[in-house]
């Protein structure tokens, strides 16, 4: 690729990916939080996932699950090598968690994230270190995951401090989910929305 800039057509969103890995557990102290309960949900059921993933994934712009149809969804949450956690907070279920060990001995964590009301309390590194310690357990050969430019300002930062380390960038090319209605049109505000011209008739 050259240097230099490259135009985005409209209608599309670009973010810069960052590949981070963990080749070994990192020295954390404990992140117990007794306002928070983990647990590992056994076949999750389709509609559970949908809204959990878009009430934590719709400020940063997660469309990827929400393009899929029923049963190709099921069949990777409901997946025996794919481990995924709730975190519940007064009652509600409130953070998400997806390890996907189909290529291991590489596991990748596929989605984390807490609502937005939990964000900053300690409830993403108390549902990550808790994931952690269990899939360690495995012995995999490395943890990976990936973020990108349309997260939390803070999620690289948060990465890091669990150890994981970058090695890779790319860049990430598709259609606005808030054009395509699966996101409301007022979702994730800190990423413009670039419409498409009208075809002239």
């Amino acid at each position: 690729m050259q240097d230099g800039y490259t135009d985005v057509p409209r209608g599309k969103i670009a973010n810069v990916v960052t590949y981070l890995e963990l080749r070994a557990p990192a020295a954390l102290s404990p992140a117990n939080h007794p306002a928070f309960t983990i647990r590992l949900i056994d076949q999750p059921a389709v509609e559970w996932y949908r809204r959990i993933f878009r009430e934590i994934g719709e400020p940063w712009l997660w469309f990827s699950r929400l393009r899929m149809a029923d049963d190709e969804l099921s069949a990777i949450i409901r997946h025996p090598a794919v481990d995924i956690f709730a975190l519940s907070h007064e009652g509600a279920d409130r953070g998400l968690l997806e390890f996907d060990r189909r290529s291991f001995p590489d596991i990748e964590v596929a989605f984390v994230g807490v609502t937005p009301d939990l964000i900053g309390k300690g409830a993403g590194r108390a549902l990550l270190a808790h994931g952690l310690a269990r899939e360690w357990e495995r012995r995999p050969q490395r943890i990976w995951l990936h973020t990108c430019t349309a997260d939390h300002p803070s999620a690289l930062r948060f990465y890091q401090k669990f150890g994981f380390v970058a090695y890779q960038r790319a860049v990430e090319i598709a259609d606005d989910p808030r054009l395509t209605g699966e996101i409301p049109r007022s979702a994730a505000p800190h990423v413009p929305i670039i419409e498409a011209l009208p075809r002239s008739s």
